[in-house]
């Protein structure tokens, strides 16, 4: 306002001179002179309210840009399985995983290319040759049983994930700074405590909240889809014998239930894997035998077996074995709901058509694990 008061005062004394000169003299002093300067002035300052103007544009602007960015969530606090209070101050970058069910998970949650480390024998997982395949080539930090803790703490991880059985390790690696969570994926409730627990760790919360809901959503249908039909009973055997069964506590007798069976072994309440006798078996008399899928004996040696010649599921030729192609689905792994979902189809294929089952693994492994089971 003051440039412009400026201004006018100008003008006015310089008409009032060139009034006078006029009066003394026959010429006339040109009026463009004053006025043009005057101008030029105003349109520079207006240039330069303007220059002014876009540059605290720019910086309101880039200051939004900046409070749009991410704040960070770390350092944060999680209590792993063990009941450990563990304090993770920065997004991990460096992982080891020294188990093989969080091994998966690392990889459904796109951590992959994180990991430094690895358990033993992981060129031998199907899943991580689909999937991972660069894991075959990390550093190995052994097994549960000889778990090698030099060679975990020289790889330098920022986060490092042990079953719950090696709890001295991880106290040992913690007095060198290095933090490790204890996890005990025992049972389907477990499990999906363990997703949520290396999601905090990580910052990869989203991710690992899609996973727990596809399992809830394929819970629900399943729940949805069998209510009312009938129950056939199931006996499922274990890796090394067809005399080892699942009690009612174990995660597979989970998975039968959820997909419309009943657990022939379930008054079994007092351990895990049972060993039971062919008179047991033959007494309970199931509607179906289902193999663990890494049974060392085939659908065909049951089927042969004389010992069974009387049993309804032999009798009808319902002995199948559970695909184990990328990974055994009858143990508490990420994609454990896939045995329930294709256990579905073999018990109810009416209500849960072999279409509708292979769409299902074959929409898990395309999210999370970038291949389509299908074709594999």
């Amino acid at each position: 306002m003051k440039k412009y008061l400026a201004l006018l005062l100008a003008l006015t004394m310089t008409m009032s001179m060139a009034a006078c000169g006029a009066n003394e003299t026959t010429g006339s002093v040109p009026e463009t002179t004053v006025s043009e300067s005057s101008v030029a002035e105003s349109e520079a300052s207006s240039e330069s309210e303007a220059s002014s103007g876009s540059e605290a544009a720019a910086e309101s602007e880039a200051s939004s840009e900046e409070a749009k960015e991410p704040v960070s969530k770390f350092p944060v606090t999680v209590t792993d399985q063990a009941g450990r209070e563990v304090v993770i101050e920065e997004q991990p970058q460096k992982l080891v995983s020294g188990y093989y069910i969080s091994t998966s998970l690392l990889i459904a949650l796109d951590l992959d290319e994180k990991m430094v480390g690895v358990e033993a024998k992981a060129d031998k997982r199907a899943i991580y040759k689909l999937s991972a395949p660069e894991l075959a080539e990390l550093p190995s930090v052994g097994t549960a049983k000889e778990f090698d803790l030099e060679g975990c703490a020289a790889l330098e991880p920022d986060l490092v994930i042990l079953p719950l059985k090696l709890k001295s390790a991880a106290e040992t690696l913690e007095g060198l700074g290095i933090d490790v969570l204890l996890v005990n994926p025992e049972d389907q409730a477990l499990l999906n405590e363990m997703i949520t627990l290396i999601g905090a760790a990580t910052g990869t919360e989203e991710r690992a909240q899609e996973l727990l809901d596809f399992t809830t959503e394929q819970e629900a249908r399943l729940t949805e889809t069998l209510a009312g039909a009938e129950t056939p009973s199931v006996y499922l055997a274990g890796n090394s014998s067809l005399l080892s069964t699942a009690g009612d506590a174990m995660y597979q007798s989970d998975m039968i239930r959820l997909a419309g069976g009943v657990n022939a072994a379930a008054e079994i309440t007092d351990t895990y894997w049972a060993e039971v006798n062919y008179e047991q078996l033959l007494t309970w008399d199931p509607d179906y035998i289902v193999l663990a899928s890494d049974a060392d004996y085939t659908v065909e040696d049951v089927l042969a077996d004389e010992n069974l010649a009387a049993c309804s599921a032999v009798v009808n030729g319902n002995v199948y074995q559970i695909p184990g192609d990328a990974e055994a689905w009858d143990s508490p792994v990420p994609s454990g709901i896939l045995g329930a979902v294709w256990l579905s189809g073999v018990l109810h294929p009416e209500e849960c058509p072999e279409s509708e089952v292979n769409a299902v693994i074959d929409a898990f492994y395309e999210t999370f694990y970038g291949f389509t089971y299908s074709e594999k």
